[in-house]
């Protein structure tokens, strides 16, 4: 960046590069947007402006800001890939289905045999509840895949309580698949443990969650604060049985995100503590987050894009709350 800014330091291209610094690095949300909107006023007809700004709107809890900027974005470059796809999320974060759904078909339409973006559809069905229609599109997705459509097709194996594939594709996927970090294959390794102990191996759960905490700890030391490492290494400190340091890590990825006023992965976080709080038996605590999600857009740690009612009767993870009247209340609850 300082390079770029030393050789061209007006150019349009190093303008653009130092708000997306400003905003994935820096998290400084009023930055980028300034220099974004700047960059605006150089490039009025490129559609990489309200790209911009709309993760920009988005991370700060503005959904219609963002929306209207991705809409903008659109018609100025309509068969744009990526753009497609991050505006199909945008509206699968407010659970706006249908209009995801049409989006990601427009994707579809333009690359049909790109597994994340059937992947992404795919969710929209278990966010809804139909898990057989879901079905019908996973049946290509093997350990091989990528990440996001080998993730969806465990959350359907999930959803579905078919533990012993979901296992079974784990297990196939660490021993063959070259991750390209560490953190890829610590998550995987999480994923299989909580999986493990749903399934009532409580002694396998905790082998493998071992493994993946003794990775994830020395990731943590390397990159202290980072919610990312943080979320994983607490649910892994979960299935060991440690509470206090799960519970303490999950409130640590809470507070740097809000500190940084992300109101897009903050909730996300918030309801990894609610899981956690499941686990160990803090059922109205859990419940009170779980119902302030209900009514919040955000991005999801624990399911594919946000909570809804139908996930909650589906997924497993939830069940020691089920024989409480106020979460029976929240599953019952009409979906937006």
């Amino acid at each position: 960046m300082e390079h770029a800014q030393k050789v061209t330091p007006n150019s349009p291209e190093t303008l653009l590069a130092l708000g997306y610094y400003q905003y994935w690095v820096l998290f400084d949300n009023e930055a980028a947007r300034a220099t974004f909107e700047h960059v605006g006023k150089l490039l009025p007809g490129s559609s990489e402006v309200p790209f911009a700004l709309a993760y920009v709107f988005r991370r700060e809890g503005h959904w219609k800001e963002s929306v209207a900027q991705f809409e903008q974005a659109l018609t100025l470059d309509p068969r744009n890939v990526e753009l497609l796809d991050d505006a199909g999320e945008t509206y699968a974060l407010q659970r706006q289905f249908a209009t995801a759904r049409k989006l990601f078909d427009r994707v579809l339409d333009i690359t049909p045999t790109d597994l994340n973006v059937t992947a992404s559809k795919v969710s929209l069905y278990q966010a809804e509840g139909n898990l057989q229609e879901a079905a019908r599109f996973l049946s290509g997705i093997s350990e091989s895949s990528p990440q996001w459509a080998f993730d969806t097709k465990i959350r359907q194996l999930r959803l579905e309580r078919n533990y012993d594939e979901a296992v079974r594709l784990l297990q196939a996927r660490l021993a063959q698949f070259h991750y390209p970090t560490l953190l890829d294959k610590s998550r995987h390794q999480v994923t299989l443990a909580v999986i493990q102990r749903l399934a009532g191996d409580a002694v396998g759960a905790k082998i493998i969650a071992e493994q993946a905490r003794n990775a994830l700890e020395q990731l943590d030391k390397n990159q202290p604060g980072s919610p990312y490492i943080a979320v994983p290494l607490s649910n892994a400190y979960a299935v060991i049985g440690e509470k206090d340091l799960a519970l303490n890590l999950a409130d640590r990825a809470i507070m740097f995100l809000r500190d940084r006023k992300d109101l897009l992965k903050e909730p996300g976080m918030e309801e990894n503590l609610a899981m956690l709080q499941t686990m160990f038996g803090e059922n109205s605590s859990a419940i009170s987050i779980l119902s302030k999600l209900l009514q919040t857009s955000y991005d999801s740690w624990v399911h594919s894009w946000v909570i809804t009612p139908a996930l909650l009767r589906l997924e497993p993870i939830w069940d020691p709350l089920r024989s409480d009247p106020a979460f029976r209340k929240l599953c019952e609850e009409k979906q937006k």
